[in-house]
């Protein structure tokens, strides 16, 4: 039921990986314990740490652990800007009705092994983006709600156009969550729909050959 057109790359998705090492701090005084809040949620420095910490238990079991590990040196900044923007593209795609299906979801995930040249070569590949073998799931169903967020919006993800249709609809969501981030880790952008700090923008224009997960 997809049709062609473009996915977060490999590339793109690496907007999640340039991090900032793990803190240990605690929250803003009106939020102890945060790392953000979105709309009204907690996001914990506890619920990151844990997080980071599940990809740098894979990446050193890695055989190319160290290397890994170094080209993600800023992990914990990454992780919370996907945290964040897993909350935002949720809210987005259910207040337009789009939903991912476990049988769209299967899918995905087999066509995306399928181009990556099987299940271990994904894992491992998504592994260098800072990407735990366990939130592969996620990061397809968030190439799924986007594609579908894209067409609720008869926006071409192709285009620039459609780009900044996309953009537009999820930055007004994240205005309406009322994104709070914890100074220590940076500030929301709700225009850009990126954690400041993060240079590279969360949605871009993927080569033609490219196709839906």
């Amino acid at each position: 039921m997809f049709r062609r057109r473009t996915a977060l790359s490999v590339s793109a998705a690496a907007a999640l990986l340039a991090a900032t090492p793990l803190l240990t701090a605690c929250g803003t005084d009106a939020h102890p314990g945060a790392a953000a809040i979105v709309d009204g949620k907690r996001i914990t420095v506890a619920q990151l740490q844990s997080r980071v910490k599940d990809v740098r238990a894979a990446q050193a079991a890695s055989p190319d652990g160290k290397q890994l590990i170094t080209n993600t040196g800023r992990l914990s900044l990454s992780t919370l800007n996907g945290m964040i923007f897993d909350e935002v593209l949720a809210r987005g795609a259910a207040d337009a009705g789009v939903t991912v299906t476990r049988a769209d979801l299967q899918k995905g995930r087999a066509t995306a092994e399928e181009r990556a040249g099987g299940a271990a070569r994904l894992k491992a590949m998504w592994l260098q983006q800072g990407i735990a073998p366990d939130r592969i799931d996620a990061v397809v169903r968030n190439q799924l709600l986007l594609n579908g967020l894209a067409d609720h919006l008869h926006a071409d993800r192709a285009t620039p156009a459609g780009q900044r249709a996309l953009v537009q609809a999820l930055a007004k969501t994240s205005r309406s969550l009322g994104v709070d981030v914890n100074p220590r880790f940076g500030k929301w952008d709700d225009q850009q729909v990126i954690l400041g700090e993060t240079k590279d923008p969360w949605i871009t224009p993927s080569t033609p050959q490219q196709e839906r997960v």
